[in-house]
């Protein structure tokens, strides 16, 4: 398949409602607003076409980044093109399944981790702090997670939402997994406050760090 047929495919998919949708959590006009599951089967069609993930990212289309993510190579990335692409973000679902299906299976995504963590643009930092997440929960071997309180109590007021999304994941990852730290973590969750009133559906946790930690704990001892 090639790009310009991708990009027909994708157009013929669009949807007014989900392009506004988009354009309402922060996306730009450059989109055809193809639902996410329409994306998903298109990806599951193409299968892996590197060379043509490529072109479709380079676009800066949402829907042809999204289906980039689902047909690119991770391991032919180098470090540089992925914090290029990384930084060139400007939705966060793009940024959500770039972390999911391209980051994550990166091998050298933790070379950067920390100085992303610390960078001013707002998608590596919030990368940044996703795979500190991910370390807590997976690798925590090497990780000062008394640091890492005092930085996420500290930053996190201040962060841009974007960022604090993954700062709170890895605070609440503190909490769940590790018993010694669960009470500075629920601690810094009250203090801050941050999405205490977030709207949560009928069945799902919320994302308030001190209900998140109780419940997933509360789950464990089940």
């Amino acid at each position: 398949m090639t790009s310009k047929e991708a990009l027909e495919q994708l157009k013929a998919l669009g949807n007014e409602k989900m392009m506004a949708h988009n354009i309402k959590h922060g996306a730009d006009k450059n989109q055809f607003g193809a639902k996410l599951g329409d994306i998903r089967t298109l990806g599951n069609k193409i299968k892996s076409d590197h060379a043509l993930g490529l072109e479709l990212w380079k676009t800066g289309n949402i829907d042809a980044r999204l289906l980039a993510t689902l047909i690119m190579k991770p391991k032919q990335l180098s470090l540089d093109e992925l914090e290029t692409m990384l930084k060139s973000i400007n939705f966060v679902q793009v940024a959500d399944w770039f972390n999911a299906y391209i980051l994550k299976d990166h091998p050298e995504k933790d070379a950067r981790r920390e100085a992303w963590m610390k960078d001013k643009n707002i998608w590596a930092a919030r990368a940044g702090w996703s795979l500190t997440a991910g370390r807590i929960t997976r690798q925590p071997e090497g990780l000062d997670l008394v640091k890492l309180l005092d930085r996420i109590a500290a930053e996190m007021p201040k962060a841009a939402p974007e960022v604090q999304w993954t700062m709170n994941t890895a605070l609440a990852q503190i909490g769940i997994s590790f018993p010694e730290h669960r009470k500075r973590a629920i601690e810094i969750g009250e203090k801050l406050g941050i999405y205490r009133d977030y709207p949560v559906s009928k069945g799902c946790t919320s994302p308030f760090a001190p209900i998140w930690i109780t419940e997933m704990v509360k789950r464990q001892k089940a």
